[in-house]
């Protein structure tokens, strides 16, 4: 007779998280910095630190992480300090990443189409590398995060709306070009999210 398998959740080490968020973060820089050289935009937190970067010369990394502080405190109500903190840490790292990642790598030419195509799918490995060790960029995706756990809506579906209104409102300052291409880019990212971010498909927390 088979012994009845163990079906229990597997925890992942602090190394194992450590490692996912410098891994996650690192992916998402890369992503940003195939957005700036294009001139393209995001959705969510992201988005309006894009628009700050471009429109006022402020830097995306500083921008991004101010945006974030106001929707720690949903995190803090709302979800577990296991994630609230995972989450601190991956905005703080995304920050840093975004300044200093193009030190390492310069774009001299990058096709708009293709940077928004494989940036988004760039976005949306780094997104679910986060997500699957429990953490998140904060903004919006604490937003979606917490709806999928409390209602099983999902993440994906989410962002994929709110990132639709924020690029809406990037045509006040934008060519509608670059926001259509931005719009291509977020769908790619979203329908990575939808796709391979489902509740009983990953069973590690």
């Amino acid at each position: 007779m088979n012994e009845p398998q163990d079906t229990s959740p597997l925890r992942h080490s602090h190394a194992e998280d450590a490692l996912a968020l410098l891994s996650g973060t690192a992916l998402i820089a890369l992503a940003v910095a195939l957005f700036q050289q294009a001139h393209l935009l995001s959705g969510g937190t992201a988005g309006l630190a894009f628009l700050l970067h471009y429109n006022l010369g402020v830097g995306f990394g500083p921008a991004f992480f101010v945006l974030n502080l106001p929707f720690y405190l949903l995190a803090w109500r709302r979800m577990d300090r296991a994630f609230l903190l995972k989450t601190m840490l991956a905005v703080a790292l995304l920050s840093v990443m975004t300044e200093i990642t193009p030190l390492f790598i310069r774009f001299d030419t990058v096709q708009p189409l293709y940077a928004a195509l494989i940036g988004g799918v760039i976005l949306g490995v780094g997104f679910l590398i986060l997500f699957r060790h429990r953490a998140s960029l904060g903004g919006v995706g604490i937003l979606a995060f917490y709806l999928q756990e409390k209602r099983g809506w999902r993440a994906g579906h989410v962002q994929m709306a709110v990132d639709g209104l924020i690029l809406l409102l990037a045509l006040v300052t934008a060519p509608f070009t670059q926001v259509a291409l931005s719009v291509a880019g977020a769908v790619v990212l979203n329908l990575s999210l939808a796709i391979n971010h489902r509740a009983g498909r990953y069973i590690a927390t």
